[in-house]
């Protein structure tokens, strides 16, 4: 049955994408309170934040990726 066997990839990718869809609105929310909280005005984000958040992000994609690689 190669239908059921790829049923779990379509719930992981579906799974996935609301996690991410939900960490992403909530970033959101946090930096806009931030900055409306620190004066109103829209977050100024440096080069060197940005490349910082990415690498973080990456590490964090990669830990998730080595919990699927346990045997």
């Amino acid at each position: 049955m190669p239908e059921e066997n790829n049923d779990w990839k379509t719930k992981t990718l579906i799974l996935g994408a609301i996690i991410g869809a939900l960490i992403g609105l909530g970033t959101g929310y946090l930096l806009t309170k931030s900055a409306e909280e620190s004066g109103g005005q829209p977050p100024q984000i440096s080069t060197g934040d940005a490349i910082k958040a990415t690498l973080g992000i990456i590490g964090v994609v990669r830990g998730i990726v080595a919990l699927g690689d346990r045997k």
